[in-house]
């Protein structure tokens, strides 16, 4: 089988639910400075990563070996008016998508693990490498969650802080 935790993968849903549990709308939107993110703004980044990394590694096992693509991330969060969105409905898509990967993975050879690709930096990636890159990169996100969460309350306590608007 392949070198993917596949539970792990599933377990990004709940670790990101965890992570904003409480949160008022307030906190969801808030931002530090007007070109930091918002917490919603980082679901929503993280929605679009799984958006281009499903597509990626569908991309590779199709063997259609063409240049993987890449995407401006602030400018998919600004142009989508991420912060204006509503968190259950960027967390349910992320869900569902992290479920349907699952079921494709289910359905992959230890060789199709093996399949690789060249992304927008000219480096050999394989599916595996993908997904498990993926995960990691949610994990740094979560990271940046806390941050946040961290600024808002130091912002608040003090009276100090910048409103979402």
């Amino acid at each position: 089988m392949s070198q993917v935790d596949i539970q792990a993968y599933l377990g990004l849903h709940r670790q990101l639910v965890q992570a904003i549990e409480g949160l008022s709308e307030d906190q969801l939107k808030w931002k530090a400075k007007p070109e930091s993110w918002s917490v919603i703004e980082v679901l929503t980044h993280l929605l679009d990563h799984n958006f281009v990394v499903s597509f990626r590694i569908r991309d590779i096992l199709a063997d259609t070996k063409v240049q993987l693509p890449a995407f401006d991330q602030d400018a998919w969060v600004s142009g989508q008016k991420a912060n204006e969105a509503a968190v259950h409905e960027v967390l349910d898509a992320y869900k569902a998508l992290l479920l349907n990967n699952s079921h494709l993975f289910g359905r992959l050879s230890p060789s199709d693990w093996e399949k690789s690709g060249v992304n927008f930096k000219g480096e050999t990636v394989r599916v595996v490498d993908i997904v498990s890159g993926f995960i990691r990169h949610v994990h740094h996100h979560l990271g940046q969650i806390d941050r946040v969460k961290l600024a808002y309350a130091a912002g608040h306590a003090e009276g100090a802080g910048t409103a979402a608007p």
